[in-house]
């Protein structure tokens, strides 16, 4: 999201539109700025009726047909052609101006099954780890019924209204709607990992950290726990969980999303939503989609093929989807040409109809392109201004203007204020539901904010996740866990206190110690921050350990001397990120290049050129470069610490001494060169109606799937993770499950055909969905130290098929003591079986024998089977 007070690029926006939109744009313009918390659509200019005249051929397009999209047969990178409902300007795909008329979609609808596909509301989701399908049909039903109801008695101008954000920083949220009769408006809140502007609030780990726990469970309670804190602070609709794949290792958000792998990502969003959800909160899954990079994010086309959309891309959304998810939020850049948020193929033909989504879609902030948008998908524009406090909307009075004049079918507005409503009674907040409470731009406005705290005992989950996060990467003769050393040094800023405090720079858009969270839109403020220094101290006082620190980085010879004559020397190193609206020490969100920050590398081989044991440990937003120092025979161990939120420090201490046994997983993979990677920043320049071309000719090979399709081998593959103890593993068992009740689909599917996804919400069906096979095997602790492994399941599909060599399909997590065996098991569907076939738009069975590998990581085979 864009969220602070001046960007230079917004300005380009109305050139973009060009041509048509060019005189779209001059009828739109306002002399009159709107009052704060107004009715919006009565502050702007309204369209002449004869605009809608400059279209030259009339449509008869509704969501159930996309105005553009890529021909169904054909899997390659092109751009999309362009319809009759679209105009190429430059090389950009804008949706004509013209008149529409609008059918809704039809409800999906599927009987609930008690024991597979459970009637389910938000309050009340499947436990963890349950393989049971969630089915919110019934609650959707309710939440539409409730929102049809409303409509009815409201005028054309209100419904509107509600699809209208009163405009930047003209309400007490990052994006408020106005009141509507007795519906009190919206209030829609950043961030993915916390409640921001707000005081007394939690500071979690970050979305990476959540998916390197490879633990559902705590995927849930953070989920949970975060969701309670929006609610407690009167947010409707918490702006997150972010899901943009991570298919650069370089890219500005990485950290804000969980990796580079689809299904490990779908895994975190799904039980971030219910967790979020079963609080009371509106979950909004984001940025959709194709947004992996911060440079020129809203001049830059993202060129993607229909298979590598569904099964990578898409795949986290629509988990998202069956989880219930509120909103969705379309992202800045273009795909294939069209800008997200006037996307039609990908809002209405797969979101909304293919994967069944009955909740609303928004846009990010200042990212609506045009008022047609709204035929193409859009059901809520954010803040409401076309730029900040620009004083007009797309929607607003041109919306209405665009009703009356014929152009837009009242019949769309109704569609939309449902779908916004309908989101607000699925999580019953109709019913005493907190009033917003804080004041995000004056924290020290008294009349607004109650300063209420709302943080209980949250401190528990993030220690819990910052612990379990903690990625062990190498331990050479047991260096770690420390074991009451005499005396030890702490070396570098990344393991002190933040000299300005944990808040002093805006948006955490600078780093002067511990490194707990990148910057940007995804953040929050700390209430408190522990940092390393202050937890290893504590510990090292009751073990009676000597212990020294130096935290200047560039000073190598004094950092030399403090380490010498010491038991461990623990070195900090650090690599930060964030969002393009800020720059940290010339990176323009996206990170110049992988090495570590502040003269990480050159003091991590400074102090092991003195001392053999060196211990490292990396606070990093995702990939970094540690092949200048990690075959230095000094270096016996490294933790990989990510970004931990407020115990940050306490995490890293629980690790180093064995407190808690590491049991954290890479989610991407770290490369020994930069060459390595898929795929890499593209940074040319671009010009209005010409934007940077970004091809996504890897296709389906992100992350570990490049590394074994090219037979590169890694520094540390994907799912890699050492422990202080060892598994073994033995008696894998492969079972086909059974149900009385078949669907007609199943069979087409089991011939080898594609069976239809034509039907709304065929995409997550549970003929699809529900287990098809259950693997079995046991692990068993044969260390002397308790602690829990994590066993990955990939699938090995069969050559013609044109999947990668292997794909994650299944994790779980079984905790040991020492010599204890335990049964573990994992599930898999049809929809984890199939690809998309682009040619039948479908999920179709591979021709062959399908591998089952038992693994723990994805280069660390341990059994073997075959479907």
């Amino acid at each position: 999201m864009f969220l602070v007070s001046s960007f230079a690029a917004l300005c380009s926006l109305s050139t973009l539109l060009g041509a048509v939109e060019a005189q779209n744009s001059s009828l739109l313009s306002s002399t009159t700025e709107p009052p704060r918390n107004s009715v919006v659509s009565s502050s702007l200019s309204p369209l002449p009726s004869e605009f809608s005249s400059l279209s030259t051929e009339p449509s008869s397009t509704s969501p159930g047909s996309s105005l553009t999209s890529f021909p169904a047969s054909s899997a390659s990178l092109g751009p999309p052609v362009a319809t009759s409902g679209f105009s190429r300007i430059g090389n950009v795909l804008k949706p004509t101006i013209t008149s529409y008329t609008f059918d809704p979609l039809p409800t999906p609808s599927e009987s609930s099954i008690p024991k597979n596909f459970p009637e389910t509301y938000p309050h009340d989701p499947p436990p963890v780890g349950d393989s049971v399908i969630p089915n919110f049909g019934p609650a959707w039903a309710a939440a539409y019924s409730k929102a049809r109801e409303k409509i009815q008695s409201l005028t054309l101008e209100e419904k509107v209204n509600i699809t209208t954000g009163v405009g930047w920083m003209n309400g007490p949220c990052v994006g408020n709607t106005p009141p509507v009769g007795d519906f009190p408006g919206l209030c829609l809140g950043d961030s993915p990992l916390g409640v921001r502007f707000a005081d007394y609030v939690t500071a979690f780990p970050a979305g990476i950290n959540t998916a390197a726990t490879w633990n559902r469970k705590l995927m849930r309670e953070r989920g949970k726990a975060m969701g309670s804190e929006f609610v407690g602070k009167g947010v409707n609709i918490a702006l997150g969980p972010a899901m943009n794949m991570g298919r650069l290792a370089q890219g500005g958000r990485i950290w804000e999303s969980f990796g580079g792998d689809p299904f490990l990502a779908g895994e975190t969003a799904y039980e971030t939503i219910l967790g979020l959800q079963k609080s009371g909160v509106q979950a909004c899954a984001k940025h959709w989609i194709n947004n992996e990079q911060e440079h020129a994010r809203q001049q830059s086309t993202s060129q993607v093929d229909d298979r590598t959309q569904h099964e990578i891309y898409a795949h986290p959304f629509l988990r998202s989807v069956m989880a219930g998810v509120a909103a969705i939020m379309c992202s800045y850049n273009l795909i294939n040409d069209t800008y997200a948020c006037e996307n039609d193929k990908l809002m209405n033909g797969v979101l909304k109809r293919e994967f069944g989504f009955q909740g609303q879609i928004l846009s990010d902030w200042s990212a609506t392109e045009s008022t047609i948008s709204a035929i193409t998908g859009l059901d809520m524009t954010m803040p409401g201004d076309i730029q900040f406090d620009s004083g007009d909307s797309f929607f607003g009075g041109n919306l209405t203007a665009y009703v009356n004049n014929g152009t837009i079918p009242e019949a769309r507005v109704d569609d939309m204020a449902i779908r916004i409503l309908a989101g607000w009674y699925f999580l019953g907040q109709d019913s005493g539901y907190p009033e917003t409470n804080f004041n995000s731009w004056f924290p020290l406005d008294d009349t607004k904010n109650k300063h209420l705290d709302v943080r209980d005992d949250h401190w528990k989950v993030v220690r819990e996740i910052a612990t379990a996060s903690i990625v062990l990467l190498k331990n050479t003769g047991d260096a770690l866990p420390l074991n009451k050393p005499r005396k030890i040094a702490v070396i570098g800023s990344d393991a002190a206190p933040p000299t300005r405090g944990p808040n002093g720079f805006a948006d955490r858009g600078g780093s002067d110690g511990i490194l707990a969270m990148g910057w940007g839109s995804g953040t929050t403020d700390f209430t408190y921050l522990i940092s390393p220094i202050e937890a290893i101290q504590a510990r090292a006082g009751r073990d009676g350990t000597a212990i020294n620190w130096y935290f200047d980085d560039f000073n190598l010879g004094d950092a030399q001397n403090v380490a010498r004559g010491t038991d461990a020397a623990i070195v900090f190193i650090k690599s930060d990120s964030g969002e393009e609206y800020l720059t940290v020490d010339g990176n323009v969100g996206d990170r110049k290049n992988l090495t570590a920050w502040a003269n990480g590398d050159n003091l991590v081989n400074a102090v092991a050129s003195v001392h053999k044991n060196t211990i490292i440990v990396v606070n990093s937003v995702g990939p970094l470069n540690v092949e200048p120092w990690i075959d230095n025979p000094n270096v016996t161990a490294v933790l990989w610490a990510g970004l931990g939120g407020s115990e940050a420090g306490n995490g890293i201490k629980d690790v180093l001494y064995g407190d808690y046994n590491p049991s954290g997983r890479l989610p991407y993979t770290i490369a020994r060169n930069n060459t390595d990677y898929p795929a890499h920043l593209v940074l040319d320049s671009w010009t209005p109606n010409h934007p940077i071309v970004i091809p996504y000719t890897e296709g389906l090979l992100i992350d570990y799937r490049w590394f074994d399709a090219k037979q590169i081998i890694p520094r540390f593959e994907f799912g890699f993770g050492l422990s202080y103890t060892t598994f073994e593993y033995s008696n894998l068992g492969i079972e086909k499950l059974r149900y009385s009740q078949q669907f007609a689909e199943e069979a087409v599917w089991e011939s080898g055909e594609t069976p239809s996804t034509n039907a709304t919400g065929a995409s997550r069906a549970i003929w699809l969905h529900r287990p098809a096979y259950r693997v079995t095997f046991d692990v068993q602790n044969v260390g002397d130290v308790a602690g829990a492994e994590t066993p990955q399941l990939y699938l090995e599909f069969p050559a013609p098929s044109g999947e990668p060599p292997q794909t994650l399909k299944g994790f779980t997590n079984v905790a040991l003591g020492p010599g204890e065996t335990q049964q573990a098991e994992i599930t898999i569907s049809k929809y984890d079986l199939s690809y998309w076939d682009v040619v039948g738009q479908g999920w179709k069975k591979p021709d062959g024998e399908i591998g089952v590998r038992i693994s723990q990581s994805s280069r660390k085979v341990r059994l073997r089977g075959s479907i």
